[in-house]
């Protein structure tokens, strides 16, 4: 609720500022961004405990689930990293930044995927 309200009234003060002065208007919500997302480092500390205790529970190798944590992560900053590009109206920025985020969450996949291709191979044999 307070990540809500806080980013309802940057972008509120923002659209007020971007008539005289875009670019103070652009820090300021590259603040607020920065302000909510450090407001909840303390959740995300809750959350990565429960995920090391999800894969210590499961049995399987922690080899397995890092690949798709780090893929989310990639996937949470590269959406943010792409609309600040195009709320500063730079699209062009915004589809390299969502390609090189596409790029970089298959590389950070490759060893799951090496792993699903050994096993497939393994069950054909």
């Amino acid at each position: 609720m307070q990540a809500a309200v806080l980013c309802v009234a940057g972008a509120l003060l923002a659209l007020v500022i971007k008539r005289g002065s875009p670019e103070t208007a652009m820090l300021l919500t590259i603040g607020v961004a920065v302000a909510v997302l450090l407001s909840l480092a303390g959740s995300l500390k809750e959350l990565l405990g429960f995920l090391t205790e999800l894969t210590e529970q499961s049995g399987l190798p922690e080899a397995l689930f890092i690949p798709l944590y780090k893929t989310v992560g990639i996937a949470l900053v590269v959406k943010v990293g792409g609309n600040l590009c195009r709320d500063a109206g730079e699209t062009a920025l915004s589809s390299v930044v969502e390609t090189a985020g596409a790029v970089c969450a298959l590389l950070t996949a490759t060893p799951l995927l090496r792993s699903v291709l050994a096993l497939l191979v393994e069950l054909m044999q």
